[in-house]
C-alpha cells in the first residue's frame, strides 16, 4: 500500500554543509526518513526511535531504514554471529512495507561495516543512498527531516538532499562492543556539526555535549503509560510464567556485555535459591553463563506482550554494569518498571538518581540482595512511581520534538523547551 503524503509544514532551511550557516531559503518537508538504531523485524518496538516514529506518522509519512549498522558481524563470535546473520537475512527479505497508515518500515541491503576501503565505502554509500531515495519517493516522500540514530547514516545525508537533520544522540555509540570508536565518533562529530537539531535522552550526555550542537534538547524516553499501568493492575501471567514458583524475580531486556553485569546477576541469583529469577529477552552472552536451577531464561518477547510479563514478577531489577555506556544511557525500562507499579531494585547509573525516591539502588551483590529482599518483604504503594511517570508518555515526548522543530523551521517561534534545550552557546 503507497501512502500518500500529508500536507507540508512550511519553514526555513539552513545549509546542510558541516559547522556552517547560509542564509535561510524557504523550503517545504513533506516526510521524515528515519535511519533507525534497531531493526522493526526483531528488536523491541519500545525503542525512542521507533516509538518517535510511530507518533510523529499521525503528522508526517515516516520511512523507517532498519538498522544499517554500526560494526561489521565476525565469524569468531559462533553462535552469536550466526543468529545475527540470520535475522538480518530475513530482515531483508520484507524489503519495503507499509505497516500502518504514514508508517513504511524498510530493509536495505547493506555492505558489512559499509565496505573496504574508499572504493568499497563509496559503492556502499551510493547503493544505500539510492534504494532509500527510491524508497522514500515510493512513501510519498520527497523533500525530507532526515533523522539519523544510527551514526553510519550520516555517509548519505549530502544523495538525500534533506530540508532538516535530526540526530538522535541517545547513547554514547562510540562505546558501543565491537565497532571502531574512532570511526562511529567521527560520525558523531559530523553530524552535531550538521545537525539542525540533536536530541538528547540522557542528563549525562546533554550536560556534557549540548555545546558541540548548533541547537540540542533534551527530550527523554516516554512510557506508553495506559498499557503498563492496565497490565500491573489487571492483567493474568503469562502461560511461561505461571508454573514458577514466587517470589520472582524479573529482567525484562537485552542481555548484552555492553550492559548487563552477568557476575553480579549470579552471585545475586545463587545467594537467594528460594527466589525464582526470570530473563525476558534476547540474550548476546556466552552459551551457559548462568545455569543455575533458579534461572528461567524466557527468551525475546513481541513489544505488546511486555507489560504482561514486567507485571508477572514481584520486584523488577536493573543489574547493569558499571560500563562508560550505562553512565550515559537512560533505559526505556525504568518507565515502564514504574508504570507497571512493581518494586524496583538497580545498580546506580547518573538517571536512576532522579528516581531515587521510586526505586531501591544498590553498590554490589550484598546490597543488591537486600534490596530485592525488602522489596519482597515490603513492596509499597506503586502509585507514586506511576505518577512520577504518568504525563510522560509518548505522545507528548513526540509533540516536544514536534514543537522543536517547529521552532528551528520558523525563526520566530519561541522556545518551547526552556530550562530542556539550548542552542550551542546558549544558557539553559
Amino acid at each position: 500500500m503507497e501512502q500518500q503524503p500529508a500536507n507540508p509544514i512550511r519553514g526555513n532551511v539552513a545549509c546542510a554543509a558541516a559547522g556552517t550557516r547560509s542564509p535561510q531559503a524557504e523550503a517545504e518537508f513533506d516526510g521524515i526518513i528515519c535511519f533507525g538504531g534497531v531493526d522493526w523485524w526483531y528488536h523491541n518496538r519500545g525503542h525512542y526511535d521507533i516509538q518517535m516514529m510511530r507518533e510523529l506518522s499521525a503528522r508526517v509519512p515516516v520511512l523507517y531504514v532498519n538498522s544499517i549498522g554500526m560494526r561489521t558481524p565476525k565469524a569468531s563470535e559462533g553462535r552469536v554471529f550466526l543468529k545475527r546473520v540470520a535475522r538480518k537475512l530475513k530482515s531483508l527479505r520484507h524489503g519495503f512495507v507499509p505497516v500502518r497508515e504514514n508508517f513504511t518500515v524498510f530493509s536495505p541491503a547493506t555492505l558489512p561495516g559499509g565496505g573496504r576501503g574508499r572504493l568499497g565505502a563509496a559503492i556502499a554509500r551510493k547503493a544505500l543512498s539510492l534504494q532509500v531515495r527510491r524508497a522514500a519517493k515510493k512513501a510519498g516522500i520527497t523533500k525530507p527531516i532526515v533523522w539519523v540514530a544510527c551514526p553510519p547514516g550520516v555517509t548519505v545525508l549530502d544523495d538525500l538532499r534533506p530540508v532538516k537533520i535530526v540526530y538522535q544522540r541517545t547513547d554514547r555509540f562510540e562505546n558501543f562492543h565491537g565497532v571502531n570508536p574512532k570511526r562511529i565518533k567521527g560520525f558523531d562529530n559530523a553530524l552535531k556539526d550538521r545537525a539542525d537539531l540533536v536530541l538528547f535522552c540522557s542528563r549525562e550526555l546533554f550536560d556534557a555535549e549540548r555545546d558541540e550542537c548548533r541547537d540540542a534538547a533534551f527530550i527523554d524516553h516516554g512510557v506508553d503509560f495506559d498499557r503498563f499501568e492496565q497490565a500491573g493492575t489487571s492483567s493474568r501471567d503469562p502461560d511461561d510464567v505461571a508454573p514458577i514458583a514466587r517470589p520472582r524475580i524479573g529482567f525484562v531486556g537485552g542481555i548484552d556485555s555492553h550492559t548487563f553485569d552477568p557476575a553480579l546477576y549470579v552471585d545475586v541469583a545463587r545467594s537467594m535459591p528460594d527466589a525464582q529469577f526470570v530473563l525476558v529477552g534476547g540474550c548476546s552472552l556466552a552459551d551457559g553463563w548462568c545455569d543455575l536451577p533458579n534461572v528461567h531464561h524466557l527468551g525475546r518477547k513481541p513489544y505488546d506482550q511486555v507489560a504482561d510479563y514486567m507485571a508477572s514478577f514481584d520486584v523488577l531489577i536493573m543489574p547493569w554494569n558499571q560500563s562508560d555506556w550505562i553512565r550515559a544511557c537512560n533505559p526505556v525500562k525504568m518507565k515502564e518498571y514504574l508504570a507497571v507499579g512493581r518494586p524496583v531494585v538497580s545498580t546506580w547509573f547518573p538517571e536512576v538518581e532522579r528516581y531515587r525516591d521510586h526505586i531501591a539502588i544498590a553498590i554490589g551483590p550484598d546490597e543488591f540482595i537486600a534490596c530485592i529482599r525488602h522489596a519482597i518483604e515490603s513492596p509499597g504503594d506503586p502509585e507514586p512511581g506511576r505518577k512520577r511517570v504518568e504525563s510522560h508518555t509518548w505522545q507528548n515526548k513526540a509533540s516536544e520534538v514536534w514543537d522543536r522543530l517547529q521552532g528551528t523551521l520558523q525563526p520566530d517561534a519561541s522556545d518551547a523547551d526552556v530550562g530542556t534545550a539550548v542552542g550551542a552557546g546558549g544558557v539553559a
